[in-house]
């Protein structure tokens, strides 16, 4: 077992500067954990990016083979962490052991994932090889490849303690690029946080790479948050969160006198287009379909569906009442925080207030400032277009249903529908390939387009996309998931008639690297 200190992990050592300190806090019961966590100071944060800057000189010249061996090597080390980093995971956040466990695997898959992709690549490099005989100038030797940005300052997501935290995608995806990565532990989750940090430093010594290669800082208060954002020596941010705080931090990102690469995931409703065909068919299962994918993790996942965009044809009553039915009898849930909580609650009461909202049900309220209830709400398609503040996010177990008396009612709401991680259209074969116009609107504002398929859930894969245009994400080019992750960390450099012997190993003519060679 490994006794928790509350400390920062900085260049290899725990340490703290500070005396002040917050707890750690079980969401299920509204109570204190036996643990304190030293609030971390602007020392402790000049610290951590001092130690990734010097160590990057040495990180970014690590082999793909090292870099491998260390991301292999964190997995390992987490899983050895056993049942005690699924009891602390499971009292920091009130989610169930099978979540907490099913993450703890998510995160050790994609971390060997990145490993696999550094020891067999699926990019290849481009070559451009020297042509002496040319006319009428003789043409170069040149061979682009990409290089790691340098230290990245990742942020803790509140709803995946695991799988979006410290060790997780942003994390090993820029390690994967060459890139020492500083932490910001998520207050939500502080002792899960500084256990998997044991794992990762177990495994920067049992690899020998550079101890400066991670540090993890914990913090409650913004300070702390905006320094590191606004250090020198930092390069590039990575962010999982809501919208409101992510907005500050990419405005402080790109006032720096040299601006660097934010990339937030911030938000999404993830529209569900039911076209009226299906509709009809299935009222009923879509219904039940809906309100289990938004009540998955009680509505806090990133990809939950939000909005449900029906058409006022046959089906329309039997999917109203089989919705108010599911959620009349849903029971209450423990939601991650208690500020998550609060500001769920008092969303939900504005749009209880609402005079173009129909509540169509409520479910079972519980007990406790951590406790909320599920619920379901209606709207016509013009009154929902004419009110923006209905299209943004409402973090939890509630969506609405958008109701609208035509086709092109339904093409408006695509063309004006706010950046979505996801969205997906749910049909018959038939209709689906007779709504290309609607899928080409769609497809404008989201990241991945899913069809007669709820969102909930993120393949972690080669071919998926997690990002979207604006809010869903601050860089809508780059995904947060699957092997081109990476892409975000690094950047393109030409070598033109460098010598053999030291060009990168990839880009070297006996390298068993792809290449596209012209």
């Amino acid at each position: 077992m490994i006794e928790i200190s509350g400390q920062h992990l900085i260049n290899g050592h725990w340490t703290n500067n500070g005396h002040d300190q917050f707890s750690s806090v079980n969401p299920a019961t509204d109570s204190d954990n036996p643990y304190q966590f030293f609030e971390a100071t602007a020392d402790d944060a000049n610290q951590a990016v001092a130690t990734a800057s010097r160590a990057f000189k040495q990180v970014r010249r690590l082999s793909a083979i090292q870099r491998a061996d260390f991301l292999e090597a964190i997995a390992t080390e987490i899983e050895s962490l056993g049942e005690q980093l699924v009891n602390v995971a499971m009292s920091e956040t009130a989610l169930p052991q099978a979540r907490i466990e099913g993450e703890r695997g998510r995160t050790c898959n994609q971390l060997r994932m990145f490993a696999t992709q550094l020891r067999y690549p699926t990019q290849a490099v481009r070559i451009d090889m020297a042509d002496s005989d040319r006319l009428p100038l003789p043409k170069s030797d040149s061979r682009l490849s990409n290089i790691p940005l340098g230290p990245v300052v990742v942020f803790g997501a509140s709803n995946f303690p695991l799988a979006f935290s410290t060790a997780g995608g942003d994390t090993a995806s820029a390690l994967a690029a060459g890139c020492p990565v500083i932490v910001k532990g998520h207050p939500a989750h502080p002792a899960t946080t500084e256990l998997v940090s044991h794992a990762i430093n177990n495994a920067i010594i049992a690899t020998g790479v550079p101890a400066g290669i991670f540090s993890m800082v914990q913090a409650k208060l913004p300070a702390v948050a905006q320094q590191l954002v606004q250090a020198d020596d930092v390069k590039a941010v990575a962010f999982t969160g809501s919208q409101k705080i992510g907005d500050i931090l990419n405005s402080l990102a790109q006032s720096r006198p040299t601006p660097i690469p934010f990339f937030g995931e911030l938000g999404s409703t993830n529209p569900q287009f039911i076209l009226p065909q299906l509709f009809a068919q299935q009222a009923q299962t879509l219904a039940n379909n809906q309100v289990a994918s938004m009540l998955m993790g009680h509505g806090q996942f990133c990809t939950s569906p939000g909005v449900v965009i029906v058409p006022n044809s046959a089906g329309l009553d039997q999917f109203i009442a089989t919705l108010g039915e599911a959620i009349s009898i849903a029971s209450t849930g423990t939601m991650l925080t208690r500020a998550i909580a609060q500001a769920y609650q008092e969303k939900l009461a504005q749009w209880l207030s609402h005079d173009k909202l129909s509540l169509i049900a409520v479910g079972n309220k519980g007990q406790g400032s951590t406790q909320t209830p599920a619920a379901m709400f209606r709207v016509n398609a013009v009154d929902y277009l004419a009110a923006p503040s209905l299209h943004e996010e409402l973090f939890g177990p509630c969506a609405l249903v958008v109701i609208c008396e035509s086709h092109d009612q339904m093409l408006m709401l695509a063309q004006e529908s706010p950046g979505q991680l996801t969205a997906s259209i749910h049909g018959t074969d038939a209709e689906i390939i007779q709504s290309i116009d609607l899928i080409d609107d769609i497809a404008q504002h989201v990241g991945r387009l899913i069809f007669n398929q709820m969102p909930t859930g993120v393949e972690v894969c080669h071919s998926m996309q997690h990002g979207g245009p604006y809010p869903a994400s601050t860089a809508p080019q780059t995904t947060s998931v699957g092997t081109m992750a990476v892409n975000r960390f690094t950047r393109p450099i030409c070598w033109q008639n460098m010598p053999h012997g030291i060009l990168p190993s990839e880009l070297k003519d006996s390298s068993d690297a792809l290449k596209f060679v012209v």
